[in-house]
């Protein structure tokens, strides 16, 4: 038997109920909420081990509620699942973003979520004593499509990236790389977090690959290359003037 909380949260009174029955069986003590106002309600929060969040949810959207849980110090380290029927290339950068552990796309298997919240809680108490950073609002807008440095521009829609009014050729995961940073500016972003992300359920990826792609990009990105930085022992940040 299990020890950890697990708050899952969905509007969907029929799916949490599911949830809730199946992470019961496998051990877990799990409490529900339908919605995110019900959640910040809440003071005890940071009793949970795991979140499991909806997006698409009344006033407060999924994607809030977890922009929110990161910035409070209280639930910063506590994991978070988006289980949604969101699965937009788009919606899943959004969401690891904000710090997202795992994105799980509607319809999901049962088993599938289970072995997935059963990896998520091993790999996040592993590295539960590792401190924390403070970060600053990582979405520059959850209901845009475009995003924006200075004259640094990408549009997630058609996948474009412009220095001014030159459009910059971006392999598909430099244009990745280059979102992700863009919605996480001013925060450090680990190798680990980067290959998660960006080349996640690929094997045989390498640090070296990472640095690769990371050169190419500042090549292609001046003169905001110089934004791009590299934190030793760290990872890199795409830092604001």
């Amino acid at each position: 038997m299990t020890n950890e909380r697990i708050l899952v949260v969905d509007d969907e009174e029929d799916l949490c109920e599911i949830l809730q029955f199946n992470l019961e069986q496998a051990g877990y003590v799990v409490d529900v909420a339908y919605s995110a106002e019900e959640v910040l309600k809440q003071n005890n929060l940071d009793s949970y081990q795991l979140f499991m969040l909806d997006v698409m949810m009344g006033e407060i959207s999924g994607f809030k509620l977890g922009t929110m849980l990161r910035k409070s110090e209280a639930t910063a380290r506590i994991p978070i699942i988006y289980l949604t029927a969101k699965d937009t290339e788009a919606d899943k950068l959004r969401g690891f973003s904000i710090g997202a552990d795992d994105y799980i796309s509607k319809p999901y298997s049962i088993n599938e979520v289970l072995a997935r919240v059963k990896a998520v809680l091993k790999r996040t108490s592993q590295t539960a004593a590792a401190p924390v950073e403070k970060t600053n609002e990582l979405i520059i807008s959850t209901d845009s499509d475009v995003l924006q440095y200075e004259n640094l521009k990408i549009n997630l829609n058609n996948k474009t990236a412009f220095i001014g009014e030159q459009e910059i050729g971006l392999t598909k995961k430099e244009f990745e790389l280059l979102t992700l940073f863009l919605q996480c500016k001013n925060r450090v972003l680990s190798r680990e977090q980067l290959l998660e992300n960006i080349w996640k359920g690929e094997s045989n990826v390498l640090d070296r690959t990472i640095d690769v792609n990371i050169t190419r990009l500042r090549k292609k990105i001046k003169p905001y290359d110089k934004n791009l930085q590299t934190k030793q022992g760290y990872g890199y940040i795409f830092a604001e003037k």
